[in-house]
């Protein structure tokens, strides 16, 4: 198995009040990823896809960016409640990382393109730093959703 290079993972952490539990229960509903994407391109999950994902789901969204389009993901990653990740047809991951602490959890999001299968587009197109920005917004809207219940 190739080593992972830990410059091709965008990473960021934020302290959210909520449980593991309850936050992964939002991510494994592809219902609710549009209440907290922060990259405004995620518009619904499409008809087709699960109430709750597991490994090995495939789950089609609806998105825009610029133009609509849809794209099915699969789950490559799952230990309820501590993390989740899912990828598409470009390869790259998107993932969750729970851990409970004091009042609250610990949600690390990553955007991992070891797997990319172009890496040359990833950065012509600067994937990497507009998914740093959209993955601070998430995060942001992930903590406002649970600050409100």
């Amino acid at each position: 198995m190739p080593t992972s290079d830990p410059n091709k993972v965008v990473s960021e952490t934020r302290f959210v009040t909520a449980t593991p539990q309850e936050i992964f229960n939002m991510l494994a509903d592809p219902a609710q990823h549009r209440l907290i994407d922060g990259s405004g391109s995620v518009q619904n999950a499409n008809a087709s896809s699960p109430v709750r994902l597991s490994f090995g789901t495939k789950f089609g969204m609806d998105m825009k960016i610029g133009v609509k389009y849809k794209i099915t993901n699969e789950v490559v990653e799952f230990n309820e409640p501590n993390q989740i990740a899912w990828r598409h047809f470009g390869g790259h991951i998107w993932r969750y990382k729970l851990e409970a602490v004091e009042g609250g959890t610990q949600v690390t999001e990553q955007f991992d393109w070891n797997t990319a299968k172009s890496h040359l587009m990833m950065r012509v197109m600067q994937y990497p730093v507009k998914n740093r920005r959209s993955i601070v917004a998430t995060l942001d809207r992930l903590a406002a959703h649970f600050e409100k219940q």
